[in-house]
């Protein structure tokens, strides 16, 4: 597969390598917003995060943490942006299911994760929660 991640995962092309488990690697992003912003993927290919199987759920969340806690004692940040782009309408570029890990200090000029989009919905919140429950 010419999946650029795989490629990284398989050690085809070189990453600076923060973390590795049997199923996760987190490595560095090649262009970061911040100092330390990282990646976090499975090995396996799954194009997004409802393509990861349930049972990989708890080493990928305890690689992203143990990311973020790595990053919190060398790095020092004043906190993190953590998130997922899920699908092309969302910047998703590499259809590798990956999480960005974001250091974040006092003034560096970022936003909040609710900045990225302005679309309220046209429909009550409780017409939507009837929609999610029924």
């Amino acid at each position: 597969m010419n999946c650029l991640f795989c490629q990284i995962a398989r050690k085809e092309i070189p990453a600076k390598i923060i973390k590795e488990t049997e199923n996760s690697l987190a490595f560095l992003d090649i262009n970061p917003v911040s100092p330390g912003h990282c990646l976090v993927i499975p090995k396996k290919h799954y194009a997004d995060l409802l393509e990861l199987p349930d049972d990989q759920l708890l080493d990928f969340f305890k690689t992203v943490k143990e990311v973020v806690r790595l990053l919190k004692d060398k790095l020092n940040p004043d906190g993190f942006n953590i998130g997922c782009n899920n699908g092309r309408s969302a910047g998703q570029v590499i259809d590798h299911l990956h999480f960005n890990i974001i250091t974040r200090y006092q003034n560096d000029g970022g936003k909040d994760i609710q900045s990225i989009v302005s679309n309220p919905p046209k429909e009550s919140l409780e017409e939507i929660y009837q929609k999610l429950t029924n």
